[in-house]
């Protein structure tokens, strides 16, 4: 039965049932902070498909900053929220059914975006360079990119003092 699968291929199916299921598991889960020890999991099944895409760099970056830093801001939040159900208000239908249409409009709009395109690398080609840290500065600084690159900078920034001031003290 496994005659024609290559171990790439096999590791391959490991990480995105992995993936797959740390999903699921993150939107179903009624404790936020099981939901997000899954979430870590799946980030850390999407940081194994970076390796076996040769972009060691991407991933070693997905590992610091989504799985270390983003993660811990979530568990941050979920303890100073202390989000019991007792006290969690329930949702009227209006607001679930308008979650539901937002989310399957956003389902479509990116199925729209995503159909005409085109891999970069076709399957079974190797290129040593492609997930290398010199391509990607190179991309991300001195071409077409560099623009939202610098945008993005500017937004985080903004974000940044944003949650500087809501967690601010009100001095009376």
């Amino acid at each position: 039965m496994l005659e024609g699968i290559t171990t790439e291929l096999l590791v391959f199916y490991i990480l995105s049932a992995i993936a797959i299921a740390g999903a699921l598991f993150t939107v179903f889960s009624r404790n936020p902070v099981y939901s997000v020890l899954s979430l870590i999991v799946t980030f850390f099944a999407i940081a194994g498909h970076y390796f076996l895409m040769n972009t060691q760099f991407l991933a070693t970056v997905h590992i610091i900053v989504y799985t270390g830093a983003i993660m811990v801001l979530f568990l941050y939040v979920i303890m100073m929220l202390n989000l019991n159900k007792e006290a969690e208000p329930n949702k009227p239908l209006l607001s679930k059914v308008a979650a539901v249409v937002s989310g399957g409009a956003l389902m479509l709009v990116l199925i729209i975006a995503l159909k005409n395109t085109s891999t970069i690398v076709k399957a079974g080609e190797t290129n040593e360079s492609i997930g290398s840290i010199e391509n990607l500065g190179r991309v991300l600084y001195s071409t077409e990119f560099v623009l939202p690159f610098e945008v993005s900078a500017i937004l985080f920034l903004a974000g940044m003092v944003g949650a500087v001031m809501l967690g601010k003290k009100e001095i009376q």
